[in-house]
C-alpha cells in the first residue's frame, strides 16, 4: 500500500480555501454524521419507510430489526447522498461533504492536503474553489452514467480531491511526492517518487483496472466517481492552460501595436560600445513604466544578469523584480524569478524569499537547465534549513 505524506516543493503563502475544505468535511462529519450514527431512528419518521422500500425489504420489518441495523446516519446518507435514481441538484453538493466512517474522511483530506496547496496557488482561490466544486459535479454525473437507477447513494467528497490530481497531474510534473510503503512485515519505509508516478498509479491501478475488470459490488469504493473526477480536473487544467496562452498572446499583440519593443541598444547607445554599465545606468535610469516596457524581456535579463556577475546584487533584486511586476506575461518570467532568487540567496534573512523566487521560476520553467538550476537551489536551501 502506498500513502502520500508530503510533496516538494511547495508553493508560498497558505492554502486558505483548501484548508476550509478540509474543515468543512471534518465538522460535517464531527457535528452532524457522527452524532447520527449514535442515534436511534424514529420509527414513525417517513424517510424511514422510504429508506427500506429502496433496500428491497418488502413486508413485515421489525422495530428489533430496525433499531439493531438502522441508525440515524443511514437516513442522513440516503436523504443527502447522490442517488442515481433519484437525481437532485442539491444532493449532487451535499454528497460531497459526507463520509461513512473516520477511515473514509482522513484518506480523503490526507489526500487534498498534500496535494491541494500547489493547486490552489496555480489557479487562485477562487478559481480553485469552483474548479473543486465543479470537479465534484462531473465525477457524480460520471458516476452516475454506469449506475442508473441505482438506490445507493453516492457520497466522499474523494470525486472532487481526484479532480484535483488531475490539476496536479498536468501542471505539476517535476514534484516529488514522499509515499509511505506498508507492506507489513516485510516492508516499512517512506520514499520520494515522481508526482506523475504516483498519481498515475492511484488512477490505473486503483481505480480504471478495478473498474473494468470488477463489478465493485461490495467493496464500498466508487471508482468511476474518482475517474471521472480526474479527467474532469485534467481537462479543466488543460483548458485554462489553452485559455491562458490565448490571453498572452492577445495581450503580447495589443503591447505591440500600442508601444511596440525597442532594443536597448536603440534607447542606451552605449550597449553599441560594450559598456554594460553605462547600459544598465541607463535601463535604471528610465523613469516610468511606460518606458520600461518599451525595451525588449531579453534585453532586461541581460541587464540584471550582468548586474548578478558585478556583485551588484540590489540593482539586479530591482531589475528582476520589476520585470515580474511589468511583464508577468513574458516568455522570460521563469527567468527573471531565477534572477531575483539569485540576488537574495546570499543575505540569510532573505532566504525564505530567494526559496520562494526559485520555486516560482521551478513552477514556470520553459526549458529543462532552467528547472534544473531552480531546483538545484532549492535543494540548497532546503539542506542549509535542516542543517539548523
Amino acid at each position: 500500500m502506498l500513502f502520500p505524506i508530503a510533496d516538494t516543493p511547495n508553493p508560498p503563502g497558505r492554502p486558505y480555501v483548501t484548508w476550509l475544505f478540509i474543515a468543512t468535511n471534518v465538522a460535517v462529519y464531527l457535528l452532524i454524521s457522527l452524532p447520527a450514527t449514535m442515534a436511534k431512528v424514529d420509527l414513525n419518521d417517513p424517510l424511514l419507510f422510504e429508506y427500506l422500500n429502496a433496500l428491497g425489504l418488502h413486508g413485515q420489518v421489525t422495530a428489533r430489526d430496525v433499531y439493531q441495523h438502522v441508525s440515524n446516519n443511514d437516513l442522513l446518507v440516503f436523504k443527502y447522498g447522490f442517488r442515481p435514481a433519484e437525481f437532485s441538484f442539491v444532493a449532487i453538493f451535499t454528497s460531497l461533504f459526507l463520509h461513512g466512517g473516520v477511515m473514509h474522511l482522513a484518506g480523503n483530506m490526507l489526500f487534498l492536503y498534500v496535494f491541494g496547496n500547489n493547486v490552489e496557488y496555480r489557479l487562485g482561490r477562487l478559481r480553485y474553489f469552483l474548479t473543486y466544486l465543479s470537479c465534484g459535479v462531473i465525477a457524480t454525473l460520471f458516476f452516475a452514467l454506469f449506475a442508473i437507477g441505482s438506490q445507493t447513494p453516492l457520497i466522499g467528497a474523494s470525486g472532487a480531491i481526484f479532480g484535483v490530481l488531475g490539476c496536479y497531474f498536468l501542471w505539476f510534473p517535476r514534484n516529488r511526492v514522499r509515499v509511505f510503503i506498508f507492506l507489513f512485515p516485510f516492508l516499512m519505509t517512506s520514499i520520494y517518487l515522481s508526482a506523475r508516478m504516483v498519481l498515475g498509479f492511484y488512477l490505473l491501478i486503483d481505480n480504471v483496472l478495478p473498474f473494468l475488470f470488477t463489478s465493485g459490488s461490495g467493496s464500498g469504493i466508487a471508482h468511476g466517481a474518482h475517474i471521472g473526477g480526474f479527467f474532469g480536473g485534467l481537462a479543466i487544467a488543460w483548458g485554462a492552460d489553452r485559455f491562458y496562452l490565448l490571453l498572452k498572446k492577445t495581450m503580447k499583440k495589443k503591447t505591440v501595436v500600442q508601444s511596440g519593443f525597442e532594443s536597448l541598444g536603440e534607447i542606451c547607445p552605449a550597449l553599441a560600445d560594450g559598456d554594460f554599465d553605462g547600459a544598465s545606468e541607463c535601463y535604471l535610469g528610465l523613469g516610468t513604466r511606460e518606458a520600461r516596457r518599451r525595451v525588449k524581456g531579453a534585453d532586461v535579463i541581460i541587464v540584471g544578469n550582468y548586474l548578478l556577475s558585478k556583485g551588484r546584487r540590489q540593482e539586479a533584486l530591482t531589475v528582476f523584480r520589476r520585470f515580474i511586476s511589468e511583464r508577468p506575461t513574458e516568455s522570460q518570467i521563469d527567468q527573471a524569478y531565477l534572477g531575483a532568487g539569485k540576488a537574495m540567496i546570499g543575505t540569510p534573512r532573505y532566504t525564505t524569499s530567494a526559496y520562494h523566487y526559485f520555486l516560482s521560476a521551478y513552477d514556470l520553467a520553459c526549458s529543462e537547465d532552467l528547472a534544473n538550476e531552480a531546483k538545484s537551489y532549492l535543494r540548497q536551501i532546503e539542506e542549509q534549513r535542516q542543517s539548523f
